[in-house]
């Protein structure tokens, strides 16, 4: 990542975000969301140590460490791992980019949730992101990336927007460039009154295609793809996905084509 990326996604990320993150038992941090993560997680661990990209708050790494597998991670912004820090100050962090910080130690698991390689807003930091990945991982272990699909098929000819939820209290609104494979997410919360309040985060999509070539491009083969995180099978409608990747053993031959 860019120095000037950095600064506006710590700024994005800011100390007021950081304050709200947190929804315990609802939307991502409901129950049974945050079970099916990280029982998949700890079954895809084996037993190894486990690394998250832009850890955040610790929605997954603290009740991952909690099922005893051994958690690090990378995060970026100060106030989410501010945040982090009043659930577990045993979780061993680096501040920096999940494109080139580089935590101590080898991993059998690295893993990016919710949308979060998204965060990285050029082809080429996203690339960096899978061989930053590739470099923390022990031969054979696993990059997992849980990723939206782009809502492009919602789009109507000079219609830029979509509306991704509308709840009480909550409106999310969608603005693409497609040129660019830029997306920007407006979040709008509001109450009883007429005031509102807007917040904006920026992202770059990924088609699941596009995607799979970053993967071949740091080393790594694809294992699986799924719907969520129990298994569900992965078809042309589903809106989002979980997919593996393994980094390829260079003294494994079956990893190599012949011909």
């Amino acid at each position: 990542m860019n120095q000037d990326n950095g600064v506006e996604q710590n700024r994005l990320w800011n100390a007021e975000v950081a304050a709200r993150y947190d929804t315990p038992g609802v939307g991502m941090f409901a129950a049974d969301v945050i079970g099916s993560t990280v029982g998949k997680l700890a079954e895809l661990a084996a037993g190894g140590r486990a690394l998250e990209f832009a850890i955040g708050t610790g929605r997954v790494a603290v009740p991952l460490a909690e099922r005893g597998i051994p958690v690090s991670g990378i995060e970026l912004s100060t106030a989410m791992l501010a945040q982090l820090r009043t659930k577990s100050d045993s979780i061993p962090v680096v501040v920096g980019d999940m494109a080139t910080a580089r935590a101590p130690g080898e991993f059998t698991l690295v893993y990016l949730v919710y949308n979060t390689i998204a965060n990285l807003l050029t082809q080429e930091e996203q690339v960096a992101c899978f061989r930053n990945a590739a470099r923390h991982l022990s031969p054979g272990g696993r990059f997992v990336i849980e990723l939206w699909v782009p809502e492009l098929r919602r789009l109507p000819p000079g219609i830029p927007a979509t509306v991704g939820i509308a709840d009480p209290g909550y409106i999310l609104l969608d603005t693409y460039d497609v040129l660019n494979q830029h997306v920007v997410s407006h979040h709008f919360h509001f109450g009883e009154g007429t005031e509102a309040h807007l917040g904006r985060t920026p992202h770059r999509y990924i088609w699941p295609a596009e995607l799979d070539l970053m993967a071949q491009l740091a080393g790594f083969t694809k294992e699986s793809r799924h719907a969520d995180w129990s298994g569900t099978p992965f078809t042309a409608d589903s809106p989002s996905h979980v997919t593996v990747y393994r980094l390829r053993d260079p003294l494994d031959r079956t990893y190599h084509q012949t011909g």
